[in-house]
């Protein structure tokens, strides 16, 4: 799916490469030569991705990343730099930043992380949308979740959802039969801030399938996608 990305790179050589590889794939690019100018051409249009180099003149990456994530929590951000230390990764995922490549990086590997983060984002736009559309009281599997009480029913037994069971189980009965990715979900339910491991997923997981499972080890509802993540079976 097309996509409109924006790139701050302030090497000449290394922005075009990213252009034309984007562009070879069928996204729209912008780009810009510091980071200023990137802020500058920000709010001019509605990104689905924006491409940070970190160290360039007149304003940082960082500085740049900070400044969108005041306004926007969404939009993906992608962070491109000639380090390779641990602290600049935690620094711009504490920043907001979604993903990290360090140069020199191989095309094959950008567009992978391009497209994951897309799909990432749109998960989450999609699952926000979906989940506007559920009345009040939903069905999960056999159980019955009520959202304005943050409960859910199975058969006679009642029992309270934590606010990310809730969302885990808002995600999954807006969208039926689908797969849905670890990372993905790690990004609707956690944010783009989020600097964990899928482990914290499988967990919660698996307390909402003992709530709303008529067998929790023999899941008929939230089913495990082997090496992808879950699908929800109604």
């Amino acid at each position: 799916m097309k996509a409109k990305i924006l790139i701050a790179e302030d090497d000449p050589n290394i922005r075009l490469g990213l252009m034309t590889t984007l562009e070879s794939e069928g996204h729209d690019v912008t780009a810009a030569g510091d980071g200023a100018q990137a802020l500058k051409l920000y709010p001019q249009g509605k990104y689905d991705l924006v491409i940070l180099d970190i160290m360039m003149p007149k304003m940082s990456g960082y500085d740049v990343c900070r400044e969108i994530r005041a306004k926007d929590a969404r939009v993906p951000v992608l962070f491109l730099s000639a380090k390779g230390e641990e602290i600049d990764k935690v620094v711009g995922l504490k920043l907001g930043a979604d993903d990290y490549m360090t140069k020199p990086f191989g095309v094959h590997e950008l567009i992978a992380r391009v497209e994951a983060l897309l799909r990432r984002a749109r998960l989450d736009s999609a699952t926000v949308d979906a989940a506007a559309d559920l009345p009040a009281v939903f069905k999960l599997g056999d159980a019955l979740v009520d959202r304005k009480k943050f409960t859910v029913t199975l058969g006679k037994n009642e029992e309270s959802l934590t606010a990310r069971e809730m969302k885990l189980a808002e995600i999954f009965a807006a969208h039926p039969g689908e797969v849905l990715a670890r990372d993905a979900l790690l990004n609707a339910v956690w944010g783009v801030e989020y600097y964990g491991t899928t482990r914290t997923l499988d967990q919660h997981v698996a307390q909402l399938r003992k709530k709303v499972e008529r067998k929790p080890d023999e899941p008929v509802a939230i089913i495990t996608v082997h090496g992808v993540g879950y699908r929800y079976e109604p």
